[in-house]
């Protein structure tokens, strides 16, 4: 789908989500997509599009956020869009980054953003599809978007599991930020917490990710975390993280 931008006033927006919000217990998780909870109103099964671990998150009891659809036919009409942890929303939802990476287009908040009018979701390459595609007098900006829900000692990171996907993504990205001539890549980074002070790979986690993160930086592939505030109001744009200090082993 292809959007065309007027941009707005740099400040922050909220992105809603796709439906009416509701907040449950977490009991379980079955299978990759599904998450059994509970409400006043009894047990019932909600979908979830986080394939990931979801490290440190996913507590027996802890307090879910999900919204829910008006869509006929949906055998589970709720997807899980938040979970409780440490007195704060942290978002899981992956289908939300883009929309993140949408309204912060929009409101000018991207950098360099402001050379490129309009949108372009899931852009195909040889090995899959990446996020988005921004073209304009600028030339083509690339983006991969991430979901991060992972924070350690002050530093969000990603991945929460190793993503031989994501490692594919970035050497995308690099042989894109290679081609010069008007080409950018960039890797947008949605951080749906609010308690990381900057932005580094997971290297417990998928070591191969960090290398190739790094590699794809020396290429010229720029990586944007932005701070996105979760509510039962919706999502909140908030500041970048910086890189510099949280990037090594």
């Amino acid at each position: 789908m292809e959007t065309v931008n007027s941009p707005g006033p740099a400040v922050p927006y909220a992105v809603p989500f796709a439906g009416p919000v509701r907040t449950a217990r977490f009991l379980g998780r079955r299978a990759r997509f599904l998450m059994d909870l509970e409400d006043a109103s009894g047990r019932f099964t909600a979908h979830t599009n986080n394939t990931g671990t979801m490290l440190g998150l996913l507590r027996p009891g802890c307090e879910v956020l999900v919204s829910v659809s008006a869509a006929p036919g949906r055998k589970y009409p709720c997807t899980v869009e938040a979970l409780r942890h440490d007195g704060f929303w942290v978002g899981v939802n992956t289908a939300a980054p883009t929309r993140v990476l949408r309204a912060a287009w929009e409101r000018g908040l991207l950098p360099g953003g402001e050379g490129y009018d309009r949108m372009r979701t899931e852009p195909a390459f040889e090995g899959g599809r990446l996020d988005a595609l921004f073209t304009g007098p600028a030339g083509e900006l690339y983006v991969e978007t991430k979901n991060v829900t992972l924070v350690e000692e002050d530093t969000a990171q990603f991945p929460d599991a190793p993503t031989e996907r994501g490692r594919k993504h970035l050497g995308e990205l690099a042989r894109l930020a290679r081609m010069g001539g008007g080409v950018r890549a960039a890797l947008f980074l949605a951080v749906q917490r609010p308690d990381g002070a900057c932005f580094g790979p997971a290297w417990a986690v998928d070591p191969q990710y960090g290398e190739d993160l790094l590699a794809a930086m020396e290429a010229g592939v720029e990586v944007w975390p932005l701070v996105v505030d979760v509510s039962p109001d919706g999502l909140r744009l908030g500041r970048m993280l910086p890189l510099a200090a949280c990037l090594g082993k």
